[in-house]
Parts: C-alpha cells; structure tokens; sequence
C-alpha cells in the first residue's frame, strides 16, 4: 500500500485556468494515475499563496476535489501566514479549525516567501501546533524570484523553529531541505539537486535526530534525489529514521507518469526485494507513517 503525502489537483477545466496552471491535473487524471502504478491515496495540497503561480488556488477547490474520491483523495488546507490583516495576532486557528470540520488532514504547501521566524509565520505554526494540524513547507533559499520560507545554508531558521513549536508535525519539502541531507552542502548547490556520495554528518540526519517533530516529505525530484544519490547511504537513511520519512510523489499531471510519479516507488520496491530495507520500514514509509501523522 502507498499513501502519497505530497500531490496537487484541481477541479477546473483547462480552458477555464490562467495559462500557467494549465499543467495541473483533473482530480481524475491524478486517480488514473494512481490506479496504473498502484497507490491507494493521495494527500492533495492547495495553492493559496501568490508566489509559486500567477493564480491562487482555494482550499473550497480542493475540497471538491477530494469529494469526488473520498476514498483516495486527502484535502489539506493551505493557510497563508499574511491572512486577513497580515498581522501575528491574527486567529488563525479559526480559519484552520474550520477546514479540519470539513475534512482537511493538515495544512499546506505553505509557500510564502517569508523568514522561517517571522512573526506571522510563528503565529500560524502556533495556531497549526494547538489544533493539531501537521504542517508541510516549502523552503527558499533567497527572499524575492522564489517561494518557500526563507533559511540560511545550514537551516538556522528552522532549527530555532523547531525548538519553539516541538509538538508541530512538520512535513518538510523541496530541494533547500533535502540538499542538507550531506555535510557537503555549499552555497552554489544548497538550492539544487546535489549528486554523489553523500558525506556524513549532514543537518537533515541532526534535525531528525534532534527534533522528532521534523518529518522528511520525500516527494518530488528532491527527496528521491536525497535517498537515491546514494543508495546504499539512502536505504541505511531510510531505516534510521523509519518513523520520520514518508513516501510522496509531488505529481500533478499525466506527463509524469513514467518519471515523477514512480521514481521513489521503484525504488523502495527494489529496496525492499534485495533485501535493503525490512518489511517493516518499507510499511512505515509508505503508508504507515502517513496514516498515524493524518490520524487516518
């Protein structure tokens, strides 16, 4: 069984989206590619911020989405940290609290180009944190041309994080993350997909270690790239932290059905015929792990 952590969709037809969302999927195009390769469910992810698109998605849109398979698809809700009066007193955890009654699992992508310690942003952490609701981010590596929160090489921002919202279930994404997963890390390649071998003593292996909150979303170029550039460090990787890890695609569109989509899934299949990972770990990574973070 795969639970796919990481997905988008929408229910709008093609010719009625601005040209630069034209490349998401219908909620049917994205079961039909669950069906050809054998995940069961998918978490789908809205697009509520402005920085990633020309058009914001709405967590209503979603919503739809997820009504038309109730059984495959997982509604999060996404929550901008500059809502409403874009202040840090804002209650955010009645908009949140109003998502999780209609079904949302948790909250996310959130991809606001904002410090990871910004006060807004710590304000919904907080919010997110005392509703229960598991978080997933995007990181950047710069402010303004990109999107994500904003950290430093090396993560500093999301460490100070962390150590302040310690019962949060962080989901974390994209590749400002996943390149730390080496000691190697520099500034020219901290916001791409580094190769080779990978050198001990890398931030992400820390954090998990350090905060058992930090949870590694594996999806998309990224997290596969993080555990097969290596894959005799990734599987070790994968069994460390067996209960941190979830499995994720990030897909979001027929044409990645023979790459994106089953590039992670190959390799943990294979990992777990050549005797690389445990029956055990690779249950976690796929499917277990995401049903206790999402209380399914």
């Amino acid at each position: 069984m795969f639970i796919d952590i990481h997905a988008h969709t929408t229910i709008y037809p093609r010719e009625m989206r601005p040209l630069a969302d034209k490349g998401i999927g219908n909620p049917e195009e994205l079961v039909q590619m669950y069906d050809e390769v054998g995940i069961s469910k998918g978490v789908i992810l809205s697009a509520t911020q402005p920085e990633p698109r020309a058009c914001v998605q709405s967590n209503e849109d979603i919503l739809q989405c997820a009504a038309l398979y109730p059984d495959r698809l997982i509604p999060f809700c996404c929550i901008d940290p500059r809502l409403s009066i874009n202040s840090p007193d804002t209650d955010l955890a009645f908009v949140i609290n109003h998502y999780k009654d209609k079904g949302c699992k948790g909250i996310g992508e959130i991809t606001a180009n904002l410090h990871f310690d910004d006060p807004r942003c710590w304000n919904l952490f907080h919010h997110a944190e005392a509703c229960r609701m598991p978080l997933t981010f995007h990181v950047a590596t710069r402010e303004g041309g990109i999107y994500g929160f904003i950290d430093e090489l090396g993560l500093p921002r999301l460490e100070k994080t962390l150590q302040n919202f310690p019962d949060l279930v962080f989901l974390a994404h994209s590749q400002p993350f996943w390149s730390h997963i080496s000691a190697d890390v520099n500034d020219e390649n901290w916001g791409g997909y580094p190769d080779g071998p990978v050198v001990a003593g890398g931030r992400i292996p820390e954090l998990l270690k350090r905060y058992p909150s930090l949870h590694g979303d594996l999806s998309a170029g990224s997290g596969y790239n993080a555990v097969s550039r290596d894959p005799d460090f990734g599987y070790a990787f994968l069994t460390e932290f067996q209960d941190q890890l979830l499995f994720g695609t990030d897909c979001y569109q027929l044409e990645q059905m023979d790459n994106l989509l089953i590039y992670l899934k190959d390799f943990l299949e294979d990992g777990l015929t050549k005797g690389k990972l445990s029956q055990e770990v690779f249950d976690k990574v796929t499917h277990k792990n995401a049903e206790r973070v999402l209380g399914l």
